[in-house]
């Protein structure tokens, strides 16, 4: 099984960048999917992007979509969240899970990570 930890947040200011990471350890072979999603106190966690493991084919929600990239380090078992732009309204505890295919639904994610906090101030 798959366990995974995110890491890199932080307190940022509006327009600046952060990249997050998502370290994968134990059985990382098979086709399988990462997503990053994205919560905030009192709403459902929110899809960002996903990315297949094997293939790096990239889904983006809309609300990020060009301005996040998300990539892997087969090497390091890393996942990427790059985000440019960053503003207030991405302010939210950003976590990983594992997908059996590429979906923004996060019921199909599971192996959640504990998540890293990211704080934009205006």
């Amino acid at each position: 099984q798959v366990q995974l930890a995110e890491s890199g947040g932080g307190l940022v200011q509006a327009g600046d960048s952060l990249r997050l990471s998502c370290v994968a350890s134990g059985r990382t072979d098979g086709y399988f999917v990462l997503g990053w999603f994205r919560q905030t106190p009192g709403r459902e966690r929110e899809f960002v992007g996903a990315i297949s493991w094997t293939t790096g084919n990239t889904l983006y929600a809309d609300s990020v979509k060009g301005r996040t990239t998300i990539s892997r380090d087969i090497a390091k078992n890393t996942v990427y969240l790059q985000m440019n732009s960053l503003q207030p309204k991405d302010t939210a505890v950003y976590y990983c899970g594992r997908a059996n295919y590429q979906t923004d639904d996060s019921r199909a994610y599971s192996r959640w990570g504990q998540g890293t906090q990211v704080t934009v101030s205006s």
